[in-house]
C-alpha cells in the first residue's frame, strides 16, 4: 500500500504543461491543463494557454475585404517601400547634379527617364525606372504626399500582392499612354501614373463600399486640369488612372469562387494590353523615317 499522506500536508504543485521546470497553480480555462503565466493569454472567459489560442485562431474564418485580402490594420509596407525608393532615387540625382531643383541633369536621371526614341531603340528599362524619377523637389513632394494618403487605404483593401500589381501596372499604364499617344521627344518621369492609378483604385473601392466619392473626383479633376498649365503629362496621368481603376474593378468584382484565377487573368490581360501598346509604338518609331527625322530636328 502507498504511504498515506500526512494529515494537513500541502498537495504537490503541478508543473506547466509546456515547461516542466515551472511549478504553477494556474490552469487553462479551455483544456484545464496547468500553465505558467508566460503560456497564458487573456480570453473572453478567463485565461487560455497558447495552444488553445492557436487552435481557436485556426478554426475561426478570417474576415476578408471585397478583393479577397485578409482584413488587416497592419503597416502599409508596400506603400512605405515605394516612398523610400522614390526618395532614395531623388537623393541620388541631387547628389549627382548638385541641385535639388535641376536634378534632371544627373547621370541617373538621364539614363532612366523615358524618352520614346531611346526606349524604342532598346532601352526598355525606362518604361519602369522613369516612374521613380522626379523633376525637382516639388514634383517629388506632391507625388509622395498623395501616395502617403491614398496608398495605405488601397493597400489595406487589396492586400500586398494585389496592391503591388495595381501600383506597378498603373505606373506602366502611364508610361504606355505617354509612349503610345505622346509626342516623339517627350521626356517622362515621375510616380504620377502610379499615384493616379491608386486614385482610380480608391474610387472603385469607395464606390464598392458605397462611400462618398465626390472628394476623390474633385481631387482628380483639379489635378487633370492643372496639367493644362504645367509640363506634367496628362496622358501619363490618364493612362495610370484608367489601368488602376479597371484593374481594381476586376479585382473587387471577381466572384468568390475561383477569385484568384479571375484576378490573375485581369493582371495578365493588362500586361498584354500594355505590351502591345509599347510594341506597336516602338515599331512605328523604328520604321517611320519622318518620325526619326522629327526627333533629330526638334529634340536634340
Amino acid at each position: 500500500m502507498p504511504p498515506e499522506e500526512p494529515i494537513g500536508a500541502e498537495p504537490e504543485t503541478p508543473v506547466c504543461a509546456r515547461h516542466s521546470d515551472r511549478p504553477t497553480r494556474l490552469r487553462c480555462t479551455r483544456c484545464d491543463r496547468p500553465a505558467c503565466p508566460e503560456c497564458l493569454r487573456d480570453a473572453s472567459v478567463g485565461m487560455q494557454c497558447v495552444d488553445c489560442v492557436n487552435e481557436g485562431a485556426r478554426s475561426v474564418r478570417q474576415a476578408r475585404t471585397s478583393a479577397g485580402a485578409v482584413a488587416s490594420t497592419g503597416r502599409p509596407v508596400i506603400t512605405q517601400v515605394m516612398i523610400a525608393l522614390n526618395v532614395l532615387a531623388y537623393v541620388v540625382t541631387v547628389v549627382q547634379s548638385g541641385s535639388p531643383m535641376n536634378n534632371s541633369r544627373a547621370e541617373l536621371f538621364t539614363a532612366t527617364s523615358m524618352i520614346p526614341e531611346l526606349t524604342a531603340n532598346g532601352e526598355w528599362w525606362r518604361i519602369l525606372t522613369s516612374g521613380f524619377m522626379h523633376f525637382g523637389l516639388l514634383h517629388l513632394a506632391l507625388n509622395m504626399a498623395a501616395l502617403f494618403v491614398v496608398g495605405p487605404i488601397v493597400e489595406q483593401e487589396l492586400g500586398k500582392l494585389r496592391y503591388s500589381a495595381v501600383y506597378l501596372l498603373s505606373l506602366l499604364g502611364g508610361s504606355a499612354a505617354a509612349f503610345y499617344f505622346g509626342t516623339v521627344c517627350q521626356q517622362l518621369a515621375g510616380a504620377s501614373g502610379a499615384v493616379f492609378g491608386l486614385m482610380g483604385a480608391l474610387l472603385i473601392v469607395f464606390k464598392r463600399q458605397k462611400r462618398d466619392i465626390s472628394t476623390i473626383l474633385v481631387v482628380v479633376g483639379i489635378n487633370l486640369v492643372s496639367n493644362l498649365f504645367t509640363n506634367a503629362s496628362l496622358l501619363g496621368h490618364l493612362g495610370g488612372f484608367v489601368i488602376g481603376g479597371l484593374l481594381t474593378l476586376a479585382m473587387v468584382r471577381a466572384p468568390q469562387k475561383n477569385r484568384n484565377a479571375y484576378q490573375t487573368s485581369a493582371v495578365v490581360a493588362a500586361v498584354v494590353l500594355l505590351g502591345v501598346m509599347f510594341a506597336l509604338r516602338a515599331t512605328e518609331l523604328d520604321t517611320t523615317a519622318e518620325i526619326v527625322l522629327e526627333y533629330a530636328r526638334t529634340c536634340r
